[in-house]
């Protein structure tokens, strides 16, 4: 799962996104709402990759000075007992959001791709 196209709208007046990731070597496209921009951003992933994992963990550091500071974003999710870190930066934060919660995602569906066949030797 890659990002290929986001763009994001906030203010008073609320916040959405419209994001299209490239799943698979297919454009899949949504929009979504949030409460806060990341939260839009997050629900639009959701929409187009469903999951039940939990955001556990999102951070954001300023890794240069200035304006155009690049932002270093962290993820931690969880599903099932797994978790699953992603990281990314980017001079837009909100874009630093999304490539870091998909690369948590890309991490934890490995994660259970690994685990998968060990369930299924044993009897799962």
């Amino acid at each position: 799962i890659r990002v290929s196209h986001l763009r994001v709208v906030a203010g008073t007046e609320g916040q959405s996104a419209e994001l299209t990731l490239d799943v698979d070597g297919q454009a899949k496209s949504a929009e979504a709402s949030g409460d806060g921009p990341v939260d839009a951003v997050f629900n639009a992933i959701h929409k187009i990759v469903p999951h039940s994992a939990a955001l556990r963990l999102f951070q954001v550091h300023a890794v240069t000075e200035g304006t155009d500071a690049q932002a270093q974003v962290s993820v931690r999710l969880e599903e099932d007992g797994r978790i699953a870190t992603g990281a990314a930066a980017d001079t837009d934060t909100l874009t630093a959001s999304a490539k870091a919660y998909v690369n948590a995602l890309n991490n934890l569906f490995a994660r259970k791709e690994k685990s998968a066949p060990a369930a299924i030797a044993s009897g799962f």
